[in-house]
């Protein structure tokens, strides 16, 4: 049987388990999926295991994104760019790091109809999802990437990876097309980033990259002066689309059955 993982801090939330255990189904693929949050010790064992064939592939999120990259023999050329991995599998012979991350934020935008090209975006959060954002929106042929974060050392140091990036005051929307929540803050009911949204010009694009729950503090503020507002969902399952291509060289299918058998817990 070929065993697969997710590894994050916190990961009660994480859907993975179910979407690659039903894609295993789906695909008549011997495969079992889990999720943990593993100690430092631990993470160099699991990568030992993926080293040694006893784990097949696995995925990576918050806080790890950046952390597990010491632990690897080899990137690909976005996880290079990016400095951050969410994918991980053997490759000839060596442990091999990935960023689907990129593909899942360009198809859900591409999927919600929006048109990002030579406009502006305002990413709250400066932490392990940001990078791939900020080369997804330069795919996207974004004008202007701006970042607002309360601690200022992770600003600095995605500035010093993305030049390109401005730097915004904490609570200081502006007026920008995007608005992208890239911070955990949402996986809890009464969390909320507590930004005042109504002083922002109508029509205004909301992206939230948390998936679960579907409907966080900022989405719900923004859907309330009628803003257009996409939730992490889109860009988790391609994500992980990819990912299961990277490790089994097919490509599953994302319907109105695997939708709804998400939805039905």
């Amino acid at each position: 049987m070929k065993k697969h993982l997710i590894i994050g801090n916190p990961i009660s939330h994480s859907l993975s388990p179910k979407i690659h255990n039903y894609w295993f189904k789906k695909n008549n693929i011997n495969g079992v999926y889990d999720k943990m949050t593993p100690t430092s010790k631990e993470i160099e064992k699991i990568i030992q295991n993926i080293k040694d064939g006893k784990i097949h592939g696995m995925n990576v999120t918050v806080p790890f994104k950046q952390d597990i990259i010491k632990y690897l023999d080899d990137l690909s050329d976005q996880a290079k760019k990016t400095n951050s991995v969410n994918t991980i599998f053997k490759k000839d012979g060596k442990t091999y790091g990935d960023n689907t991350d990129i593909f899942g934020f360009e198809m859900a935008i591409k999927q919600s109809n929006v048109s990002l090209k030579d406009k502006t975006a305002l990413i709250f959060g400066a932490g392990g999802v940001v990078p791939s954002i900020v080369v997804a929106l330069q795919n996207l042929e974004i004008k202007k990437i701006s970042s607002s974060n309360r601690t200022k050392e992770k600003i600095k140091n995605i500035k010093d990876r993305f030049s390109l990036i401005n730097e915004e005051k904490w609570g200081d929307l502006g007026n920008h097309d995007i608005y992208i929540n890239a911070t955990s803050v949402g996986l809890k009911k009464e969390d909320d980033l507590n930004l005042d949204l109504r002083s922002l010009q109508k029509n205004k694009t909301f992206f939230d990259v948390i998936y679960n729950p579907p409907m966080t503090n900022f989405l719900k503020k923004a859907k309330d002066l009628d803003h257009k507002i996409i939730n992490g969902e889109t860009m988790f399952l391609y994500q992980a689309q990819k990912a299961f291509e990277l490790w089994h060289e097919i490509v599953p299918d994302i319907d109105l059955n695997l939708i709804n058998f998400l939805k039905n817990d």
